[in-house]
């Protein structure tokens, strides 16, 4: 079986563990999630990183907060006086950014980690994919991030600029693929509708995870076989 799900947003690792026993995950079994374990809430996700260094069955689709974290890596230098006075104007902005986006609270429990622990971590984010193309219960699904900026179905997906895929927010007149379900998370789905708050919103050709966990919702667990949610 192959479950996705997204936007964790630092929500606390026991229940996620909780949420993917309820759902009878094994083993056996995949998980993709589709980006933003970090950021805004509890220790912003950093617990749920070093477990993910470890799943030989779960793989992190890249998003754009864990892009901010990657780029904020020049923080965790030996911080001095003359370190901070060094710090050029695109770094302050990109400090500021991910800042303003919830990003002290990860930042806050890095710190905490050994060295070695957080190169672990940014290896393993730098080599995390864009976008993965899977096949569950006799359909293919494209899994990204926060949908595809400037689709065109005549366009290869290695064409496309990494932040088509971690920053845009589809429409929903937006479709892509017409063979193909692409599935993502980013834009909470109650910015579709209040009624779908803590709901994931299915089109005819794309499917939005993201439900709110970093507003305080449970997030939801598709499985694709069956398209069966776990919550």
């Amino acid at each position: 079986m192959i479950y996705v799900i997204s936007d964790l947003h630092g929500y606390p690792h026991e229940k996620f563990l909780a949420l993917l026993e309820r759902a009878g995950f094994t083993a056996d079994d995949f998980l993709y999630i589709l980006g933003d374990v970090v950021d805004r809430n509890g220790d912003g996700g950093v617990q749920t990183l070093q477990w993910l260094l470890e799943q030989p069955n779960v793989q992190l689709i890249l998003g754009n907060h864990e892009a901010m974290l990657l780029s904020c890596r020049f923080l965790f230098r030996e911080i001095t006086e003359e370190s901070l006075e060094a710090l050029d104007q695109e770094q302050m902005e990109l400090w500021n950014t991910y800042l303003v986006n919830g990003g002290d609270v990860t930042l806050k429990a890095m710190r905490r980690l050994t060295a070695e622990e957080r190169q672990d971590i940014f290896e393993y984010l730098e080599e995390a994919p864009l976008y993965e193309a899977v096949t569950a219960g006799g359909r293919d699904f494209l899994l990204v991030h926060a949908g595809i900026e400037h689709f065109s179905p005549k366009k290869k997906l290695s064409a496309y600029a990494p932040d088509d895929f971690l920053w845009v927010h589809p429409q929903l007149t937006d479709t892509y693929f017409s063979d193909v379900m692409t599935i993502f998370g980013h834009t909470p789905t109650v910015s579709y509708g209040e009624g779908l708050n803590g709901r994931i919103l299915k089109t005819r050709t794309w499917i939005d995870i993201d439900v709110g966990a970093s507003y305080g919702n449970a997030p939801v667990l598709l499985r694709l076989d069956d398209l069966k949610e776990f919550q």
